[in-house]
């Protein structure tokens, strides 16, 4: 699996994402991140296996405890392949749908029929 792959399935996990929010903040131990959490250590170490596969953490054994620290250059990936639809969001923070023009029209017309009594 390409490193690009591996670090966006890295990130599809929603604890893996708080995991790595955690560790931009400063470094951790696997004891610190597992209080965080309502799950196992075991299951804290698999996900950490994970982040640790695409790069996206190192780790170190500091006494018994291993520390894991984040390594954000592997971010990149997500940040370019986001940035393909920066044009999709206003600078006010607006996201922008697009719709078909018949969808559109049969809108516009509801709303009509609905103010002329029809």
């Amino acid at each position: 699996m390409v490193l690009q792959d591996m670090v966006f399935k890295a990130i599809s996990h929603p604890v893996r994402r708080e995991i790595i929010g955690l560790l931009a903040i400063a470094p951790r131990s696997v004891k610190e991140l597992t209080a965080k959490f309502e799950m196992s250590q075991p299951a804290i170490s698999q996900h950490l296996k994970e982040l640790k596969t695409a790069d996206l953490v190192t780790s170190e054994r500091i006494g018994l405890e291993q520390h894991y620290r984040l390594t954000p250059e592997p971010l990149k990936y997500i940040l370019h392949w986001s940035d393909a639809y920066r044009h999709l969001v206003d600078p006010s923070g607006h996201v922008w749908t697009f719709t078909s023009a018949n969808n559109r029209d049969k809108k516009v017309r509801s709303k009509g029929e609905i103010q002329n009594g029809r």
